[in-house]
């Protein structure tokens, strides 16, 4: 069919996964007319089997969909109220599932290509691009996944510096910080050191036993390990080796690396030296969720479960992430993008999706459709409007562009790590947000976590309607 023309120059973007796809249908939706490439149909990956748009090359599970008390759940919601393609073709290729949104693979990428086939202002040029956009493309938007192609990596790195970039990395789970047993833990930095901006009480420290140890790493050598995928050949990351396997090459190597005990006195028994600690750091600006310094791993997320809650004073951990085994591609987007998005060596170009550091399908959407938003706004000579913290959208930026604290203590060793949205991103709540069931004096249980949740969901849900209805870019598209 032929494609309507438009007044406007048209934004570029690279790749046609969920964010790209994504990004570019709120451009179009916007009226500026999209040029979407992609190199499916010319070049094929590792792991994709087709050349659909939108293709899911892993499970066929969006996750949660409730939006009352589920942060995954939140965030489908903001793309609903904001118009997403992907959350649309998801509603209608949708399969049971339980409490969870799941969607028929091939239907949904089959939709999502018609749809964006089928817009006027969206033309879709199957062809790779090697090297960063052209200068003249003006605008553009890089979504080309954790599967980059080998030419456009180089690139990129070339551009960012070579540290940028991050191609293999096992990484270490992360612990709500209000589910850490602090009866048990303490805070102090090792030999009350104060760092940078510090305070020498940086770290939540876990005491054990000799005895407790013991069982710690035999649990870690004999747990269910995950091994590589056949597109994972790549080795491990420098300097970041899994626990488990510095564990296997002798009983006291923990002691003498991530669980040595030198320097830390446990406040709530100071006469007794621990035998080792566990060390957690704080990992966001808000101070809501802490990572266990050292702890990256290969085990499988069952096993990480089971044997982490063998630790004293996470008995009780939830787990913002676990850890794992990632052959991905992803910038340093907090020290290379601005808010919007924006490559700060170099105006006009944007990021989006998992190369930015976000994890899971819906996550990779929604900062598509926020780059999307935001190039649009550009376009039409506006300022891009962030969206607040407050909301699924804002939290999840607010972690990509700036609200990890960086390590100062481990030079050389990469700090930001992908992460899937959860609660632990949001701002705290305001005091007295919470109220306590009629005619109760307290919280009983896990009622108060539960409230906690469902107040998070409910302000981040009317924030993003409160956003939204400010900053309209919908209604210039032509009519389908």
């Amino acid at each position: 069919m032929n494609k309507l023309t438009s007044s406007y120059s048209p934004v570029h973007v690279i790749g046609g996964g969920l964010a790209g796809s994504e990004a570019a249908w709120q451009i179009a939706e916007a009226g500026v007319p999209v040029i979407l490439h992609e190199m499916r149909g010319v070049r094929g990956t590792d792991a994709h089997k087709t050349d659909s748009l939108a293709e899911l090359v892993c499970s066929n599970s969006f996750r949660s969909d409730d939006a009352t008390s589920n942060a995954v759940g939140v965030l489908h919601a903001e793309m609903r109220l904001a118009g997403s393609i992907i959350m649309r073709c998801a509603d209608l290729n949708q399969v049971p599932a339980g409490g969870a949104l799941a969607v028929d693979r091939e239907g949904f990428a089959e939709a999502v290509s018609a749809a964006i086939a089928a817009h006027p202002l969206i033309t879709v040029l199957r062809e790779e691009i090697r090297g960063l956009p052209p200068k003249e493309w003006d605008l553009a938007i890089i979504a080309t996944g954790p599967l980059t192609a080998p030419d456009l990596a180089d690139a990129i790195r070339a551009e960012t510096g070579a540290d940028a970039l991050a191609f293999f990395d096992a990484i270490a789970p992360i612990v709500h910080a209000d589910t850490i047993d602090m009866d048990i833990c303490w805070h102090q930095s090792r030999y009350d050191k104060v760092g940078p901006g510090g305070t020498g009480k940086d770290y939540i420290n876990c005491p054990l036993k000799q005895e407790e140890y013991n069982a710690f790493v035999d649990a870690l050598i004999a747990g269910d390990k995950t091994g590589f995928k056949e597109w994972e050949g790549t080795p491990y990351f420098d300097g970041c080796l899994p626990i488990e396997v510095m564990a296997e090459r002798g009983r006291e190597t923990l002691r003498h690396g991530p669980m040595k005990p030198m320097g830390l006195t446990n406040a709530h028994n100071p006469s007794v030296k621990p035998y080792a600690v566990v060390q957690l750091r704080q990992d966001n600006a808000l101070g809501t969720l802490y990572n266990m310094v050292g702890f990256q791993t290969k085990l499988k997320y069952g096993a990480q479960g089971e044997v982490f809650r063998m630790i004293p004073g996470l008995e009780k951990a939830e787990f913002a992430r676990l850890g794992g085994l990632h052959r991905n591609t992803y910038i340093n987007s907090p020290t290379l993008l601005d808010q919007s998005l924006t490559l700060k060596s170099r105006a006009g170009l944007r990021f989006a999706g998992q190369i930015t550091g976000c994890e899971g399908y819906v996550e990779s959407a929604s900062i598509g459709l926020l780059a999307g938003r935001f190039a649009a706004a550009e376009r039409k000579g506006a300022s891009p409007a962030i969206p607040p913290e407050t909301t699924a959208f804002g939290a999840l930026l607010n972690h990509i562009t700036g609200g990890h604290i960086v390590s100062d203590d481990e030079p050389g060793k990469r700090s930001f790590q992908p992460m899937n949205v959860n609660f632990g991103l949001f701002p705290p709540l305001d005091p007295g947000a919470l109220t306590r069931p009629e005619g109760a004096k307290r919280f009983r249980g896990k009622e108060k976590a539960s409230a906690k949740k469902q107040a998070m969901a409910s302000r981040a849900l009317s924030d993003c309607a409160t956003w939204l209805d400010k900053n309209l870019l919908i209604g210039g598209a032509a009519t389908r």
